[in-house]
């Protein structure tokens, strides 16, 4: 995610290399030939629990979690007693489940008691807005954008006037420029520590069908509070001693300093930084679209991957050391240095690179394997893959909510279950480099066409969307990126000149990239699909690359169809529905009829490069399986309702564009899209639903205040279902309207003029309008105070009910019912006000 912060992985993490295992051997640690163990069966029964208990809308109370850790306690102490006696009967089926029950309820009970410890550090409500002085560390690499720096900041102490506070122990931070463009913002660096003066609020984001959840992404971060740097002439850098904490981000800083005074190019700088200290927010915007059109984005972050690469050249350097001295072998033998000296090296670069949860999996894959090694024993491939999937849901039970974690495991998972049965005499290695090296270039190709075909249907559940180049892509990416450039951006660290020899082998990486990106159909986007397709299209995946019988892996085809082609539901002939998307401060409404769509407003832009429509109406474009937009209505030209129009027009077929924009406006400079100007009286008819466009008059002057010239479009259905759209509509225009048009003016909903400002809402237009509902788009403690208290108040007082944005998302509306607030019917205990 740009924009937000979350990567697009793909699956390409190696299996883990483990001594040859004899079959039915090794069952239990203790060697040799036994029946198999149990502990496996225990652990996923843990990891259902902890999912289970990630499906809750709010949480119990503390005394709940510790009832149900308690009677799980006491059910495995009595299974424990009961189990000789029942061995020795052979009646073991019983126990065996009620002990996996046990093993999962506890998991629920110790993972709810967990999320109430985090979001008891969230802020009080109380000190909301209020300007408050915080000291601590600067916590993350900052991200700079014009006029703007974003980092996470460790608080130590926190006053209110002359009053400590307890505050978060983490909190997302924006310094802004002043907006006058007076003052340079400072340079802010990493592991730094200063006095601030902030102003914060608790974690809040935009909540959208199938969108992005950025109070769950907070969540798994540890931040309690976001907010803004006030006072910027007040703030202190200070001094302070380092813990180990302080020393990695200081390292991570002066590595991502050295890569950028190495290399000049900043897009090929981004990316090495990404490779050497895990900054993808470092990584060029249009960068990260070409990397995730050709499906090689998992690369360009710390994958499992580099950590093994990492891992096995460190320790072919520490064993080649360690032979070099008679003393040093004797005491232990090269290998065990080797696989010792290789997964401390591996940690230490994890720890530089952000610890993310590829790099977790794989060092506890590599931690197991070297244990296990150096204790002579021998586990299969499978039960380390699950035992590392059980450390990291230990160390991190939200990491299950991350799509990285199901493709990171899922991709090793498949590799190992295509394997070839094992049986008969193995296939001798060739004879000559000629000879090895085919024959590893052909293994490689079959390990990527199995990730390819295998993880196609988890990767279209998770983004909606499939590289069709990226198994060409991946093949000419892997080797470079895994053999050439990542030991490079490490190595650099050393020798800063390798980073400018990696950035000319990025450069024709990047050339290739661009062209496979740009091919016909180089992407294949589906909608969002119902349960019973994601589940038949993961099936027809797994059917797709095990090793079974033809006719039954022919059979993948059909069951993952519905996955890449799903049921898109529309409103019947006659009827519409209406989604107030959630875009903060701002306006953007969908109308779909059974066969259009309009689009009402694209929402503001939040930040240089990061608008509403490439964060939120493409996304949910997308999952809703629309393909083109009809028409693009821009009410006026306020920078919260046209600020994504450049994203939606760049991102998806727009047919139409009617707006009140003047002629010289950007956006219909150049533009190919047919412009209409608004003016009332325009009519039309959708599939049985009627549209009327009721203001600006045709004679309005268009150098008119902005407010004073929004579209007004009214849509009516052939059951009588009526909606109004205002823009920033203001009372003048209220009243002018009401006059005009009178009792036509009868809706049965209304969008809020003017996000509910006292500049609008006048009770001429709702006692015209009468709505039985209305809907206001606007940001949570807007800095505008919409809606205001007495617009509110008014709408109460006639009985009118008012959906809001800010408490319930996006809103969605048919006419029958109340309609969808997707915070209420998409409620997990980590959003705000769960």
């Amino acid at each position: 995610m740009s924009g937000a912060p979350s990567r697009t992985l793909s699956p390409t993490d190696p299996v883990v290399p483990l001594p040859q295992v004899r079959p039915g051997a090794a069952a239990r640690p203790g060697g040799g030939a036994s029946a198999a163990p149990r502990w496996p069966w225990w652990l996923l029964a843990g990891l259902a629990g902890t999912g289970l208990q990630l499906l809750q809308p709010q949480l119990w109370a503390t005394s709940v979690y510790a009832a149900l850790a308690a009677a799980a306690l006491a059910a495995l102490f009595i299974a424990r007693l009961g189990h000789a006696g029942q061995r020795r009967a052979g009646q073991l089926v019983a126990p065996l489940i009620a002990v996996a029950v046990a093993v999962a309820v506890a998991a629920f009970a110790v993972t709810g008691w967990r999320a109430e410890l985090a979001l008891a550090t969230r802020l009080d409500p109380g000190l909301e807005g209020r300007e408050l002085r915080i000291s601590g560390r600067v916590a993350s690499l900052p991200k700079h954008a014009p006029g703007r720096i974003g980092f996470e900041f460790e608080v130590e102490r926190g006053t209110d006037g002359d009053t400590e506070v307890a505050l978060p122990r983490r909190v997302l931070l924006a310094w802004h420029a002043a907006r006058d463009g007076t003052g340079a913002l400072p340079a802010v660096r990493a592991g730094e520590r200063w006095a601030l003066w902030v102003r914060l609020k608790r974690p809040h984001g935009e909540l959208n069908p199938h969108g992005f959840d950025f109070e769950r992404w907070l969540f798994e971060r540890g931040i309690g509070a976001t907010g803004s740097v006030r006072r910027a002439e007040s703030a202190e850098r200070q001094r302070g001693s380092d813990d180990l904490g302080g020393a990695v981000l200081r390292a991570r800083q002066r590595v991502r300093d050295a890569i950028a005074a190495q290399v000049p190019d900043p897009r090929r700088a981004g990316v090495l930084a990404a490779l050497a200290v895990g900054d993808q927010g470092a990584i060029d915007r249009d960068d990260w679209a070409v990397f995730r059109r050709t499906g090689v984005a998992h690369l360009m972050a710390i994958s499992g991957l580099h950590v093994t690469m990492f891992a096995w050249l460190a320790g072919a350097l520490v064993g080649a050391l360690w032979r070099r001295s008679t003393r040093l072998t004797l005491w232990h033998p090269a290998p065990w240095a080797a696989r010792w000296g290789g997964l401390c090296a591996a940690a230490g670069y994890a720890l530089l690179a952000g610890w993310g949860v590829p790099a977790q999996r794989t060092l506890a894959m590599l931690t197991a394997v070297v244990l296990l090694q150096s204790l002579g024993r021998r586990w299969p491939t499978a039960l380390i893959l699950l035992a590392a999937a059980g450390v990291v849901a230990v160390g991190d039970p939200w990491a299950l909510l991350q799509p990285g974690f199901w493709l990171s495991f899922g991709a090793v998972a498949l590799l190992l279950a295509s394997a070839p049965a094992a049986g008969g005499e193995a296939t001798p290695e060739p004879s000559g480099a000629a000879r090895r090296l085919a024959h590893a270039a052909a293994r490689g190709l079959r390990t990527q066409a199995v990730v390819t075909a295998g993880l196609a249907p988890l990767t279209l559940l998770c983004f909606q969307q499939v590289s069709v180049v990226g198994f060409v892509a991946n093949i000419v990416a892997i080797p470079l990126v895994t053999l050439l450039v990542t030991p490079l951006a490490v190595a650099g660290v050393a020798v800063p000149a390798l980073w400018s020899a990696a950035a000319l082998i990025l450069q024709g990486l990047d050339g290739v990239l661009a062209a496979l990106s740009a091919w016909p159909g180089a992407v294949w986007t589906a909608p969002s699909a119902p349960a019973w397709a994601a589940a038949a299209g993961l099936l027809g995946g797994a059917l797709a690359v095990l090793p079974l019988p033809w006719p039954l892996r022919w059979l993948a085809l059909p069951l993952m169809l519905p996955l890449a082609l799903p049921p898109v539901a529309a409103p019947p002939v006659g009827r519409f529905e209406l989604v107030a998307l959630d875009v903060g401060q701002g306006s953007a409404v969908l109308v779909r009829t059974h066969g259009r769509l309009l689009v009402y407003d694209a929402g503001p832009a939040f930040a240089p490069g990061v608008d509403a429509g490439s964060r939120v109406l493409l996304p949910v474009l997308q999952a809703r399986g629309e393909r083109v937009v009809d028409l693009l209505m821009l009410s006026h030209r306020d920078e919260d309702h046209v600020g994504g129009a450049a994203a939606v027009l760049a991102g998806v077929p727009v047919r139409a564009l009617s707006s009140s924009l003047e002629a010289g406006h950007p956006l219909l400079a150049g533009s190919v899209v047919p412009h209409t100007r608004c003016a009332a009286g325009q009519r039309w008819t959708w599939d049985g639903v009627a549209f009327e466009v009721l203001q600006p008059a045709a004679a309005a002057d268009p150098a008119a205040r902005p407010n004073t010239l929004s579209c007004v479009l009214r849509v009516r259905d052939a059951a009588g279902h009526s909606a109004l759209l205002t823009g920033d509509l203001e009372a003048a225009q209220e009243r002018a309207l009401v006059q005009a048009l009178g009792d036509r003016l009868r809706s049965d909903l209304m969008m809020v003029p003017h996000h509910g400002s006292r500049t609008s809402s006048t009770g001429v237009l709702l006692d015209a309008v009468r709505p039985s509902t209305a809907f206001v788009q606007a940001g949570y403690r807007s800095r505008f105070g919409h809606p205001a208290a007495d617009v509110l108040e008014r709408y109460a007082g006639r009985g009118i009910t008012v959906q809001r944005s800010d408490r319930c998302g996006a809103w969605t509306w048919t006419g029958d019912g109340p309609g969808r607030c997707e915070r209420q019917a998409e409620r997990r205990y980590w959003h705000h006000g769960g």
